[in-house]
């Protein structure tokens, strides 16, 4: 079932002989990273195997939150949302972005004290979420019907368009003369004199001094090919959006049942955390160690199955050359089956809570899916100094389902780390390395089901 329908870009037709910088992946986080480097005067080669921002780049939620984030990631969040108040001026196109604020419903006592830290977490940022009671978070949205003990509210959370935002990002790229090459995957890395010396892609080599990998769920599927160690899973989640409501919300309103967006389009963003799914995979049994500790705090939100991630994860290759064909050619585009049952029953949930939505109609249904690291927070660093690792090449992955919102932030960090600029924020929690140097890794409790 195709996905969301992206915003155009426009494909360089030839290959730069040579550049000083190729990222791989043409994401948020990619396509971000690409820009500030060509921001800075780099010759930039932007190399996605599908259609940029076709993966979950442009199947997410589209929330930029400050709310329910990991303190890791905090610092880099502040300045993801500093970047998004002018990327539509700075791209010269409307990417959606808007402050509408989130309202994170609380059901239970316990989700009360959860919030009170979550919100005690954005208040040393200067952030303005606070604690709502019931009737004033309900009034925020009328005709809704919920059984709450109150609300968290943050009035800079905001919304963009993800079928909008990366293409608007990639091109850009393009008008700062940067290329970018869709359709076109990147099949290995070369080297000389024990650093990156270019990349072989199905059209050819590209010669550069420094890769940035910014491959969501396919990364560690190019990384294992070179030996270096990054413990990534997936997860799959479905989404769906409904034909325009005339004078709906426009706020954003997350419920223990499902999550309302309003969307650029006049329609509704409908998902929740209900219709996520596990499959289980040759992989999930190479990582349970590593993921053992997240999986003991989340395994009551976990829907494990068998399904056609199983069969994918038994028959795709793991080693290749530069001559030979990639899994990342024999699937451009990683486009899940939703499910559309379990979204049914979400919608059906939404209408019989808010009449608003009695005449709603799905436009459409698509899944995605999630690449998700131990502690769900991501890999923003350079691959020298762990086993195998090479200079000059970095990582941008393992976003966790909350990546897009801070695509633009990880973008700026990104491009400090391989351009040697001082980091926008501390880039040691980030650090590959922490998979291998024996830290303690681990997950803020339920952040995997937000």
């Amino acid at each position: 079932m195709p996905g969301p329908k992206l915003d155009p870009v426009e494909s360089d037709p030839v290959l730069p002989q040579s550049v000083d910088v190729v990222v791989i992946g043409g994401g948020i986080a990619g396509s971000c990273a690409a820009l500030e480097l060509a921001d800075r005067g780099l010759r930039v080669a932007l190399c996605e195997k599908g259609q940029v921002g076709a993966e979950q780049s442009s199947r997410n939620w589209g929330w930029v939150r400050l709310s329910h984030r990991d303190p890791r990631e905090m610092p880099l969040m502040v300045e993801s949302v500093r970047l998004w108040q002018t990327i539509n001026e700075r791209v010269g196109a409307d990417t959606g972005y808007r402050k509408c604020g989130i309202t994170f419903t609380l059901a239970t006592d316990a989700d009360v004290a959860d919030a009170e830290e979550a919100i005690a977490e954005q208040n040393k940022y200067q952030i303005p979420a606070r604690l709502i009671p019931a009737a004033e978070a309900l009034e925020r949205f009328p005709g809704l019907s919920l059984d709450i003990k109150g609300a968290m509210y943050n009035p800079e959370d905001g919304r963009a368009e993800p079928q909008k935002a990366a293409p608007a990002v990639a091109r850009a790229l393009r008008e700062r003369g940067g290329t970018v090459h869709q359709n076109c995957a990147v099949r290995v890395i070369e080297t000389a004199g024990g650093r990156v010396s270019g990349v072989v892609t199905e059209k050819g080599t590209i010669r550069c001094s420094a890769v940035l990998l910014a491959g969501g769920a396919w990364s560690r599927l190019f990384l294992n090919n070179m030996g270096i160690y990054l413990p990534q899973l997936r997860t799959t989640s479905t989404v769906l959006r409904t034909s325009p409501i005339p004078d709906g919300p426009d706020g954003t309103v997350k419920y223990k049942d499902f999550t309302v967006r309003h969307r650029y389009d006049g329609g509704y963003t409908i998902a929740g955390s209900n219709t996520s799914r596990f499959e289980i995979t040759p992989d999930s049994f190479r990582l349970f160690k590593a993921f053992l500790p997240t999986l003991k705090n989340e395994w009551r939100g976990l829907r494990m199955t068998v399904g056609r991630q199983t069969l994918e994860g038994l028959r795709t290759a793991r080693k290749w050359g530069p001559n030979d064909r990639t899994p990342f050619e024999e699937t451009r585009i990683l486009d899940p089956i939703p499910d559309r049952r379990r979204a049914d029953r979400m919608l059906a949930d939404v209408k019989g809570a808010w009449p608003t939505f009695a005449d709603a109609t799905v436009e459409q249904y698509w899944a995605g899916q999630i690449d998700v690291l131990p502690d769900v927070i991501p890999a923003i660093s350079p691959t020298e100094g762990v086993k195998n690792g090479v200079p000059g090449l970095f990582v941008s992955t393992g976003f966790s389902g909350h990546g897009f919102g801070l695509g633009p932030g990880a973008g700026r960090l990104a491009a400090d780390l391989v351009s040697g600029h001082t980091p926008i924020v501390d880039p040691t929690p980030f650090r590959l390395s922490r998979f291998t140097d024996g830290s303690k890794v681990r997950a803020m409790i339920g952040i995997t089901t937000r």
